[in-house]
């Protein structure tokens, strides 16, 4: 078969898991139920944040805008994943491939940026406790938000336009459950090294930059708890800070395995698993992470009641 670009073809075909029979059953229903668990729990966060005036903060301003994200994450790719589930090859056609792909990458750029914002967030509550509501006002943290959504969005579109114009030669089958860069350019026959140099160039502005910036504020964070005179404050500081380091750690150690290294070392099958870790992992744990380790939205929580706001 000869080479052809991205227009001229039909479509591409998703294995999702078919190539793993003995387990599509099994798995169904744990990603199903995955699903299920994202969207309450996320949902959950979101409404108790609304309906208790004492959590109208900046952190917890950030942690809904967190919790809309990885709705939105894992609705782009679950639910067309699971309608396709048991067919042995799903075809997607070329504008449903760009555009998951689009929404895939702009969500994951925002979710970085939020999770970045909510490290300075906290380093400006412990270092700078008295200025805080000063400093982070209604404006700066509808600014931060806005800000991270846009840069989120158009950053991605450089990738697409890239991909829009590689050539496929033979196989046009993706051995992944959604529409992935890294897999399409695993079946291309054009050269990749545009587009490989793009994800670590403008990756790495991104990615690096929110580490080095969430490593920085959590070095002035732990040196602020520490000089704390009592154990009670010092555990009460880090408390505030001990959900939004494991949901970073969680994040980015997923993604940044799939995603920063070469394509000559790119697996299908290992790249199936981590994608699993950040598109259902994180967001299904991220909501219960929050719930079991910060004591101000547990609160919040107890004193939710949804028949009691039904009745009222």
């Amino acid at each position: 078969m000869g080479a052809e670009n991205w227009s001229s073809v039909d479509g591409f075909f998703l294995v999702v898991f078919s190539d793993l029979p003995q387990l599509q059953g099994p798995l169904f229903i744990v990603l199903l139920l995955s699903y299920l668990i994202t969207l309450v729990g996320n949902l959950l966060v979101m409404v108790t944040i609304y309906c208790n005036s004492h959590l109208y903060t900046p952190m917890y301003f950030f942690l809904s805008n967190l919790s809309f994200i990885d709705i939105c994450h894992t609705s782009n790719i679950l639910p067309q994943m699971l309608a396709r589930f048991f067919q042995e090859e799903a075809h997607m056609s070329m504008s449903e491939c760009l555009l998951q792909m689009e929404f895939f990458l702009a969500l994951m750029f925002t979710e970085i940026l939020v999770l970045t914002v909510m490290a300075y967030d906290r380093y400006v509550a412990i270092c700078n406790p008295l200025r805080y509501m000063t400093i982070m006002n209604k404006d700066v943290c509808m600014q931060l938000a806005v800000g991270s959504w846009t840069v989120g969005i158009m950053f991605p579109l450089t990738y697409i336009a890239l991909s829009s114009v590689l050539i496929f030669c033979g196989s046009h089958t993706i051995n992944h459950f959604f529409c992935d860069l890294p897999a399409l350019m695993k079946l291309t026959c054009s050269s990749t090294r545009q587009i490989e140099m793009l994800i670590y160039v403008l990756g790495s502005m991104i990615t690096l930059g929110s580490i080095t910036l969430i490593i920085t504020s959590y070095i002035n964070i732990t040196s602020c708890i520490l000089k704390i005179k009592s154990k009670g404050g010092r555990h009460k500081a880090f408390s505030t800070c001990a959900s939004h380091l494991t949901v970073v750690l969680l994040f980015y150690g997923s993604a940044c395995s799939s995603y920063f290294r070469p394509t000559s070392t790119y697996s299908m099958k290992e790249n199936k698993m981590l994608s699993l870790l950040y598109i259902v992992v994180t967001p299904m744990c991220n909501p219960i992470i929050y719930s079991l380790k910060n004591e101000e939205f547990k609160k919040g929580l107890r004193k939710f009641n949804m028949f009691q706001m039904v009745a009222e």
